[in-house]
């Protein structure tokens, strides 16, 4: 199958710079979804028409050295411009030179991100081989705006757009989404013939449904599962409706897996969630990338989770921020942390309120409860790091290293200076300022002597004149 997705228009609704399929949605663009779609297909030939600030769209869809596309699957897309637009027709035109005879081809919208690959599989079978046109229509109570589908004997016979309908017309509610299969060789002779005599002066097309009726060319109707397939967007009020469209289907998809969500209405999934047994989620939760949760995960709420993986028994406090970070089995972590990228926690650690976590590995058994900050450390077993602390892994120019070895207790209000090493069993008292290593098994202290100054008079402030 040969496959087309136009995505040439300009979106003035959107009031925006960005070309509109470039808009995420669920953290990918629009265009990004569709191509998901269409390669979920495995197409023979994949085209994107484009046409404004195309540069930018092909860029984002580009492999590094220019060729081909970043994204999974084959084969790579060629890119058809668009300049100007004149229609939806004359946009398939473009395409045409790129579109193999034998194959039939599929037409897709850039602006139409929720169609799934299981109703296009079956638009795909409704084309009789490529045999038939088949067209992907709808039943709207409001079809305001959009082409309507004229039958005769109940056969689809031709496409009216909005401007161009009668007042009879105008009362059909079954509408043309614009998602169609045609036969190859007939599509492009069709679309060399279009004619641009209606209200917007375009080359519709649409129009090839009335010439394949009179060619003898069977057109078929095929309804999507669920009326948000077809859903375009224009403006970003719909793209945000589509937002939420799409998380109320992941997290219905998550819920009849088996994981526990404190409300639906209030996850965000911007990227993949994989999920064990029995993981529950509280509300106002985001989850961008890929984001694994083992068995019986607890996400609290207002967090935030990008490029992570949670082991089983592990729990995750309200407001805390991992990404790029690797929590062990049965670990606690939050409220109020932050794994950094590089971050590895162990089993059964520990990482409390306020304290932060760059590029450290901690084995297990080890925490550090409170007000921390430990960046480019590498942490041993059993370990307790005391409120306060902080490793200073930055000079100022480069990152050092701090080593922290199995069964060592730091004081709290330690300052751990970079590269150090803390041997085996050893202790930090309170207040320690660490420039060399600290033996095993043996306290350090490095804190000035307590002074008292009996009779001292603490300043007073002077009165104004």
């Amino acid at each position: 199958m040969n496959i087309v997705i136009l995505a040439a228009g300009m979106g003035k609704r959107m009031h925006s710079d960005l070309p509109k399929v470039l808009h995420p949605l669920a953290g990918k663009p629009l265009l990004g979804h569709v191509l998901d779609a269409a390669l979920s297909l495995k197409p023979a030939k994949l085209v994107v028409v484009y046409g404004h600030s195309g540069e930018k769209v092909r860029a984002a869809f580009q492999a590094p050295d220019g060729t081909g596309s970043p994204i999974g699957g084959a084969p790579s897309i060629d890119w058809a411009l668009q300049m100007p637009q004149l229609g939806t027709g004359h946009a398939v035109f473009q395409a045409a030179p790129f579109l193999a005879d034998a194959e039939p081809t599929l037409v897709l919208y850039g602006d139409v991100p929720l169609v799934t690959p299981t109703t296009l599989q079956r638009l795909a079978e409704a084309s009789d081989g490529g045999r038939s046109v088949a067209l992907l229509t709808q039943v709207m109570p409001d079809p305001t705006g959009l082409g309507r589908i004229i039958r005769a004997d109940g056969r689809v016979v031709k496409i009216v757009e909005h401007k161009d309908a009668d007042a009879e017309t105008l009362r059909i509610q079954e509408i043309n989404t614009g998602i169609l299969v045609a036969p190859t060789s007939r599509l492009k002779a069709w679309l060399a013939a279009l004619g641009n005599d209606n209200a917007q002066g375009e080359y519709y097309l649409t129009d090839i449904v009335a010439a394949a009726v009179r060619d003898g060319v069977a057109v078929n109707a095929v309804h999507p599962a669920a009326l948000w397939e077809t859903l375009g967007v224009n403006s970003k009020t719909q793209l945000a409706e589509l937002e939420r469209q799409h998380q109320r289907n992941l997290a219905q998809a998550l819920t009849e897996t088996g994981v526990t969500l404190a409300d639906p209405a209030r996850i965000d999934i911007r990227g993949s969630l994989a999920c064990g047994r029995d993981v529950a989620i509280d509300v106002n939760c985001v989850f961008e990338g890929q984001v694994t949760l083992g068995d019986r995960v607890r996400i609290g709420a207002n967090c935030v989770l990008r490029d992570a993986a949670i082991a089983a028994d592990a729990e995750i406090l309200p407001m805390s921020h991992i990404e790029g970070a690797e929590v062990g089995a049965g670990s606690r972590v939050g409220p109020f942390a932050r794994l950094r990228p590089g971050t590895v926690l162990g089993e059964q650690n520990h990482v409390g309120n306020f304290v932060e976590f760059k590029n450290a590995r901690m084995a297990a058994g080890s925490k550090a409860n409170h007000l921390a900050y430990v960046g480019d450390a590498e942490i041993g077993a059993r370990v307790n790091i005391g409120a306060g602390t902080i490793t200073c892994n930055y000079d100022g120019a480069n990152k050092h290293k701090t080593v922290i070895e199995d069964d060592v207790f730091i004081g709290s209000d330690s300052q751990l200076v970079a590269p150090v090493t803390v041997r085996r069993g050893a202790t930090l008292g309170a207040g320690t300022t660490l420039t060399k290593e600290a033996p095993a098994d043996a306290l350090t202290i490095s804190r000035a002597r307590q002074v008292t100054v009996p009779g001292w008079q603490r300043p007073v402030k002077k009165r104004a004149k």
